[in-house]
């Protein structure tokens, strides 16, 4: 199979890329750089993270990656995003596409699609309304309730999941974990039950080790800048528990760092896909060996409260079960080692990869 997986860049990683890549050379220098720092890995699949020669990698949403491309297939400095990624996809000889960046490229897109090209695969794992992916041959993500909007809209759709990546290996077996109580994420009022959450986490700071990496739109920056507190932004700052323990957004291997050295993650959901659980943090926190701690609800397979991982019910029974887990090593240990093996079993690459293989048929 010539697989060719198409992502896009989060804009807040972007200047970490840049950064990476300052001293990379050529299209294969820039993606190389991107793949080893492993920033979304749990996504991409085996043949990409070996680099198989069937297998063709990009983000097309990456200008200077793409141009690179372009120039050095001889194409024209001014030429579209769109028509390099068709470019490559012809020259690769794909037989499926497998698109983790739907968003930009809908059902118009697919039709322009070279011959060779006989599946499409798209992962979107958010509501979408008002998106067309109904020209995609699946829709696929690891959550049923929005598989099932995406056929109400005509889309033929199929359940699939991240993975573990084995890079996370080395980071789980850190037995030294400094940092008692971990978030990473977005922070937004608009999310009010996270929002309560994790201001009352960050009430634990005088008692234990509390890390939050949180991802702040422009505006709260500037809010709590000097200039800021001059201005009427009030509503935009964070409460002052939370800035005290507020650190800049982790990515790639920093954030597997940082998930390293945490004994308990902390999860929360933003009500996206209803009762249903399984986001990103989930794979990455148990992956990497610490203790999930995640707010109740449907978990997918190898993801079971009180076994793999810890939930609760409301923000003061988030924190009873914090102090109640930082007091309890043994069982704290046991829950988090049994996380690890399930992630490391239940959603291998080798075995994602072979369910991807099923779908591609």
């Amino acid at each position: 199979m010539r697989l060719f997986q198409c992502s896009g860049v989060y804009p807040s990683y972007r200047r970490r890329l840049d950064r990476l890549a300052a001293g990379a050379t050529g299209f294969e220098g820039r993606v190389s750089m991107f793949l080893d720092d492993r920033f979304g890995a749990c996504h991409f699949l085996e043949p990409v993270l070996r680099r198989d020669p069937s297998a063709f990698f990009t983000n097309a949403d990456d200008n200077i990656l793409q141009r690179r491309w372009a120039l050095e297939a001889g194409m024209p400095a001014n030429s579209a995003l769109d028509d390099i990624l068709l470019a490559q996809i012809e020259h690769h000889r794909t037989e499926v596409f497998y698109n983790m960046d739907p968003m930009r490229f809908q059902s118009a897109f697919l039709s322009r699609l070279p011959g060779c090209v006989r599946k499409s695969i798209a992962w979107r794992a958010a509501p979408s309304p008002g998106a067309d992916f109904t020209a995609y041959s699946l829709v696929v993500c690891n959550f049923p309730a929005i598989l099932a909007s995406f056929e109400h809209a005509g889309c033929r759709t199929a359940y699939f999941s991240p993975a573990h990546d084995p890079v996370m290996d080395t980071y789980a077996a850190n037995g030294e974990r400094p940092i008692d109580l971990l978030f990473v994420g977005g922070y937004t009022r608009h999310h009010r039950r996270r929002a309560e959450l994790l201001e009352a986490a960050a009430s634990l700071a005088g008692r234990y080790s509390v890390a939050m990496h949180l991802d702040s739109s422009r505006l709260t920056r500037l809010s709590e800048s000097i200039v800021g507190r001059l201005l009427p932004l009030a509503a935009h700052r964070r409460p002052r528990a939370l800035q005290a323990v507020a650190q800049p957004p982790v990515f790639g291997r920093e954030l597997y760092s940082a998930l390293g050295s945490a004994k308990i993650v902390l999860n929360g959901a933003i009500d996206m896909a209803g009762s249903e659980r399984g986001n990103m943090r989930c794979f990455e926190a148990m992956g990497c060996g610490s203790l999930l701690l995640s707010d109740e609800g449907d978990y997918p397979e190898g993801m079971t409260p009180d076994e793999t991982l810890v939930s609760y019910g409301s923000v003061e029974d988030a924190v009873s079960k914090i102090d109640e887990l930082l007091s309890a090593r043994p069982h704290r240990e046991t829950i988090a080692r049994a996380g690890y093996r399930a992630m490391t079993t239940t959603y291998s690459k080798q075995r994602q990869w072979e369910q991807f293989v099923d779908l591609a048929q």
